[in-house]
């Protein structure tokens, strides 16, 4: 069965309602063209580098909004939002699987045309790292306005709005761990260990960076539960 196309009716100059409103023609010239390439996997690498900083856009958005809702007293439409862009991150994570198929011969042509552009100088990264530090610093101020410090949260029920929203930052501080867990395989397996990245930074520095914490306290709270019954101390009950 065929379809009768249907004249386009939003303002542009694309074929089509869809090219207009997706902005296709803009979107796709954003590639290097063949006559361009050092080499046909030049289309891979920016590909997947131009897709991660949409997520990450879109991450951010998510994790505004989120911050406006915190701030507004309703966490759990906050919970959702944190939800979603972990789930953001869990596909940026995914797209650097395909990488894995660069063979490093082919990124040791490719690499000398990316200058000393390096992935610490992302914009999308930047801007989470900057909304989770307002998170952060917003539940944590929240929390103290309760009287209540994250190990008085985590004595509590799991059902509870703040604690579910506590589980959500948690989460999305996971998916960050996991996402440099994979750049880091996939950058050794690429070019290898011991070497600079483009940036002149040691390949073999990656690792610190996965023990790193978006909301240190969330965390430490765990261990915090963990070691009191060593000290002697008497937990609170916890209703069943």
């Amino acid at each position: 069965m065929t379809t009768s196309s249907l004249p386009a009716v939003l303002p542009g100059t694309g074929a089509s309602d869809y090219v207009r409103y997706m902005r296709t023609d803009e979107l796709l010239a954003l590639q290097k063209g063949p006559a361009e390439w050092v080499h046909p996997d030049e289309l891979l690498f920016q590909i997947v580098h131009q897709s991660s900083e949409l997520w990450l856009k879109l991450t951010r958005s998510h994790l505004s909004r989120a911050l406006a809702h915190l701030d507004g007293g309703q966490p759990g439409a906050a919970e959702l939002l944190i939800g979603r862009a972990a789930e953001a991150l869990r596909l940026i994570t995914e797209h650097l699987h395909i990488l894995r198929s660069l063979p490093p011969a082919h990124f040791a042509v490719i690499r000398p045309v990316l200058g000393n552009g390096s992935g610490f100088e992302s914009p999308g990264w930047r801007l989470l790292r900057s909304a989770t530090t307002e998170l952060d610093i917003a539940f944590s101020r929240l929390l103290s306005s309760l009287r209540l410090t994250p190990a008085d949260l985590y004595r509590g029920q799991p059902s509870d709005p703040l604690y579910r929203l506590a589980e959500a930052l948690v989460g999305f501080d996971e998916r960050i761990a996991l996402w440099r867990t994979e750049h880091y395989s996939v950058a050794t397996r690429v070019i290898g260990h011991g070497v600079l990245g483009t940036r002149h930074t040691p390949v073999d520095s990656l690792p610190s960076l996965i023990s790193r914490r978006r909301f240190p306290a969330l965390w430490e709270a765990r261990t915090e539960l963990t070691e009191a019954p060593s000290r002697g101390a008497c937990p609170r009950p916890v209703q069943p």
